[in-house]
């Protein structure tokens, strides 16, 4: 079932399979990645209860071994739908026994869609409905079309960064992160798309200064400002030669290549104690 979102210029639609956007439409302008399977064929996934690739795809607590897959269960499970208004709907994805078995933890996962004017606004939110800590990892994997306009190439747009001269890339060693990184040099704040930027992988930050990104074009009216605060690593993707970007807002990153698989220690996880609330927005504005 889609769940259709609307005002006078924004249209939105959502899967109940993973709370996974399928269109996002300004005045019937298509900005959101519409899967092509023969490059990559998901919108916009969302990733809880990890991030990433786990080493040797597994974790332990409490002495006990789990296998979980890159990026976890969620996107995978049908949600239920709250639909309170035209401009705003609650997917909602509670622990049962089919999530105990794969990760151990009383939860409650939502994700809010609500859209004002041009902007898209996506909450995660964790509630902790168990009576010991909860450690998970939630994000974000939207793609959006490059080029917007179909006239223009994929190198006449670039990604503008607000805080940032210099990105501190994390190289990827077959889905892992490790210590070894380079820098890229930005042009006033700005990196040109191309598609060799992403033949090893994921660009992948962490804790850089931006909270705001810019995809635009000097020949295109059409782009967009990404705003990700809160959100301390982030990640920049695109399948070979394909005709999207991911912008990734991520609480939480891959096992690094010398994790030893404790799910306590993983970088960058975060705990919930019993009752509380965890919650994090990004929101996408569309020109």
């Amino acid at each position: 079932m889609m769940i259709q979102l609307q005002n006078n210029k924004l249209s939105v639609a959502v899967s109940e399979k993973g709370a996974e956007l399928q269109s996002l439409q300004l005045n019937n302008v298509e900005y959101l990645w519409q899967a092509d399977a023969a490059f990559w064929g998901k919108h916009s996934p969302v990733l809880f209860p990890i991030i990433g690739e786990l080493k040797d795809g597994k974790y332990i607590f409490d002495n006990k071994e789990y296998k979980l897959s890159r990026h976890g269960f969620a996107r995978d499970k049908v949600f239920e739908v709250t639909v309170p208004s035209q401009t705003q709907a609650i997917f909602s994805l509670k622990s049962d026994e089919s999530t105990l078995a794969l990760y151990p933890f009383r939860f409650a996962f939502n994700v809010i869609y609500s859209i004002d004017d041009t902007s898209l606004f996506c909450t995660y939110q964790v509630i902790n409905t168990g009576n010991d800590n909860i450690y998970f990892s939630a994000g974000g994997h939207p793609a959006f079309k490059v080029p917007l306009n179909d006239y223009l190439q994929y190198t006449d747009y670039s990604l503008w960064f607000n805080n940032d001269d210099v990105l501190n890339r994390y190289l990827l060693h077959q889905g892992l992160t490790g210590d070894n990184t380079e820098k890229i040099v930005l042009d006033n704040k700005t990196l040109q798309l191309k598609p060799s930027l992403f033949y090893g992988d994921a660009i992948v930050l962490k804790h850089i200064d931006s909270d705001q990104i810019k995809l635009f074009s000097a020949k295109d009216e059409h782009g967009l400002n990404f705003n990700f605060k809160g959100f301390p690593y982030f990640g920049i993707w695109a399948a070979k030669d394909a005709p999207f970007v991911c912008l990734e807002p991520w609480c939480g990153i891959a096992d690094n290549i010398s994790h030893n698989h404790q799910l306590t220690t993983k970088e960058g996880i975060n705990t919930l104690a019993a009752g509380e609330t965890w919650e994090r927005t990004w929101s996408v504005e569309l020109f």
